[in-house]
Parts: C-alpha cells; sequence; structure tokens
C-alpha cells in the first residue's frame, strides 16, 4: 500500500485507450466509444474480486458509504452505530443524508467492540458500520449475530483492507453492504474512485440509479432515461476507472509483497516481550497493508514515536495525536463546525458526544502504534528497517 509505488505499462495502456476513444463519461456516448467500458470492465472484475454479486463503482470511498446507507433507505432520524477509530469521512457520510453517527468504543481488534455496539443500540439505529481499519477486521460473527438480533444493517467500511479475508471471505463481502476506496494511497488505485458491493439486488439498483442523479439506466438513450427517484452525483469517470481496472488486475501480486513485508516486521518485533500486536479474529486473514502493535503505555508509545522520526523510520503514527483518525481531536464534529445549519434533529442526537467516555478507546489507540506498509520496500530495506525500529524501541523500554 499504495498501489501508485508500482505504477507502469499496464496503468499507462488503459489510461491512453481512454484518452485515445475520447470518451471520459462512464454512461452515453455509445457510439464514440469503440467499445471501451473502463467503469464497467472494472465493476465486472470487481464482483470476482470480492465475490459479490453487483458492484456499483463511485466517486469516492466516502460516497461509497453515503451511497450504500442511502441504497438501503437509511437518513433522516436513523442512527448509524460507527467507531471511534476511523477517518472523519465516516461521520460526514452518515450526517449528509441527515443521519446521527453513534460512536462507540473499538477494542483490540481496533475495530468496534461488539458489547459497546450491543449496548448502543437503540429504536432509532439502522445500521451498524464496522470500519476494517488499517487492513484488518473486528469480531465480524460478533457484530453479525447483534445486527441480525436487531434486525438493522450491517455496513462494512473496507476501505483500508482491500484483499482481507474473514473466514475465507472478502472483507466488505460479509455485511449487507460493503464499501471501497480507491483514493491515491490506497492498496488499488484510481486516483479518486470507490465502489459499493452487494448481494442484495434492490440495495444495488438503487446505488446504481442514486449515484447517477437517478437515472434508471434503462435504454441507450441517456436523454430519454427516467428517474424513479432523487439522485445525486457521484460518478466515477472514464479515467479514474482505467487506473483502477489496471491496478485490480495487479491485486494478487500486491498483497504478496504487502505480506511479505508485514511478516518480516512482525517476526523482528515479537522478539521484544513488551512489544504485542492488535488481535486478528480465528479466521481472519489481514491484508498487510499496515502493522498495528501496542507498547505497555502511551508515554511509551509517544517516546517511540519521536525515536522513529529522529531515526529515520517514517509512515508511523500514534493516532491518539491524530486529527484525522480518532475522536479526540475531531472539534468540528463536537462542536458541530457547520457552513450550513444543521437539523436540530442531529444536534439532539449529538449531544451524548459533549460527556461520552470513551476511555476503553484511549487505552487500545494510546498505545498503539500503526505503520504503513510500502509495496515498493526491497526485502533488504524492510530488515534495516527492522532493525532500526527494534533499536529505538529497545532504548525508549
Amino acid at each position: 500500500m499504495p498501489g501508485f509505488e508500482l505504477f507502469g505499462e499496464l496503468e499507462r495502456k488503459q489510461v491512453n485507450d481512454v484518452l485515445d476513444n475520447g470518451v471520459l463519461m462512464r454512461y452515453g456516448f455509445d457510439g464514440m466509444r469503440n467499445g471501451h467500458w473502463k467503469a464497467k470492465e472494472l465493476e465486472a472484475e470487481l464482483q470476482t474480486t470480492f465475490q459479490s454479486k453487483h458492484v456499483q463503482l463511485v466517486s469516492s470511498g466516502t460516497a461509497a458509504v453515503s451511497v450504500a446507507l442511502a441504497s438501503a433507505g437509511v437518513g433522516a432520524g436513523d442512527e448509524v452505530i460507527m467507531p471511534t477509530f476511523t477517518f472523519v469521512a465516516s461521520f460526514e457520510a452518515i450526517m449528509m443524508l441527515g443521519a446521527t453517527p453513534i460512536l462507540v468504543d473499538i477494542d483490540d481488534t481496533l475495530c468496534l467492540n461488539p458489547e459497546a455496539v450491543e449496548q448502543a443500540i437503540t429504536s432509532k439505529t439502522k445500521a451498524i458500520m464496522v470500519v476494517q481499519m488499517c487492513g484488518s477486521m473486528g469480531n465480524m460473527d460478533a457484530l453479525q449475530a447483534i445486527a441480525n438480533k436487531h434486525k438493522v444493517l450491517l455496513v462494512e467500511d473496507a476501505c483500508q483492507a482491500i484483499g482481507g479475508t474473514y473466514k475465507g471471505k472478502p472483507l466488505g463481502s460479509i455485511g449487507d453492504l460493503g464499501c471501497f476506496s480507491f483514493d491515491f494511497v490506497k492498496t488499488i488505485t484510481c486516483g479518486e474512485g470507490g465502489a459499493v458491493i452487494t448481494n442484495n439486488k434492490a440495495y444495488y439498483t438503487n446505488a446504481d440509479h442514486y449515484s447517477d442523479h437517478g437515472h434508471d439506466h434503462v435504454g441507450n438513450d441517456r436523454g430519454a432515461e427516467t428517474h424513479p427517484f432523487l439522485g445525486y452525483n457521484f460518478r466515477i469517470s472514464e479515467l479514474h476507472a482505467a487506473v483502477g481496472l489496471a491496478q485490480v488486475k495487479r491485486l494478487p501480486e500486491f498483497l504478496d509483497i504487502q505480506k511479505r513485508n508485514l511478516n518480516i516486521l512482525k517476526d523482528a518485533l515479537s522478539d521484544i516481550p513488551e512489544v504485542t500486536f492488535r488481535t486478528i479474529p480465528e479466521g481472519g486473514d489481514e491484508s498487510g497493508a499496515f502493522l498495528n502493535f501496542f507498547l505497555p503505555d502511551l508515554e511509551t508509545t509517544r517516546k517511540v514515536i519521536q525515536g522513529f522520526k529522529e531515526g529515520g523510520v517514517d509512515v508511523c503514527w500514534n493516532y491518539f495525536d491524530n486529527n484525522w483518525h480518532y475522536i479526540r481531536k475531531w472539534d468540528h464534529l463536537k462542536d458541530l463546525k457547520s457552513l450550513f445549519p444543521i437539523s436540530k434533529e442531529v444536534k439532539d442526537g449529538l449531544e451524548y458526544l459533549k460527556t461520552k467516555d470513551f476511555s476503553k478507546s484511549d487505552h487500545y489507540i494510546g498505545r498503539n502504534i500503526s505503520c504503513l506498509i510500502k509495496l515498493s520496500w526491497t526485502e533488504e530495506e524492510v530488515r534495516h528497517r527492522a532493525s532500526k525500529m527494534i533499536q529505538v524501541i529497545k532504548a525508549v523500554l
């Protein structure tokens, strides 16, 4: 991760096909295309990759979450349970629909804590959204059981976990709907792009229409299409899809490199007794996009991060002090800093953030270090990196 590190001739060929063809829009202009339909081809490839009946490409991972939720009828008055550790896009995508994000604690998987989810269920709960952070997964059996018990949706945001699996199923394909991001720093990239996947035909049809102004896509005359319901513009372009089409064909190659690099680092760090690793649920196989480990306490973790910076160990973070990925510094959400008025319903629904205790999440995030796994590293570079990491950690301890 990320796939842009290994751009090559296959990506150039796919993009040049679009430029030579001249049609950059995914819909219409049939006579000009000369048979080139990059978005449709990518959707077909992703159906196989994700073992899913239906795939709808959209403009981003954020759009994928909003489109997925909207396609299942989530909106004003509804609550969506989500984790404290994710990307800000998670609550943005929920709030864009007029729904209320209900943040709950994580556990040592770095994903939703099932006990916290169970406690957060109310009569307004419409969906549980598990965010498969940093290449791995939550306790999917427990989360699915809660969703089934309360008859609510289980939505997977697998934007950071493409290639990970649980009991042989690709992450993203386990819940009612799955969401992916193909932005510039994902394992496979379109530059910008995302996808909604589902085995539910009705949800897919809704996603297909909703992401393109409500167009029904019936016939071959775009101007004559009807609009069964309101929609918005979350379309991907043919240029973006072309890059993704090249990249998805290379996913097995990328995953092999990621897992090799991850295992070298994990094997090296496992010799330090004070280092423990995130829990991977039984039957789970992480994608290898990130290395995640815990140290004894926040103070030690901060010192190690500083030591990494001074020692030239890059792309490692402690999210406790991060503005983008953890509730602690999301003041714009807590204080509802918005360019436009937020509905009273959502304002009232977010009052809990003023007093909610997330100390259980702090316990894990405060001690966690997350390191990106680069595709461009040679095996020698990874081993050298592991040696420097061990040196810093032992010096701090």
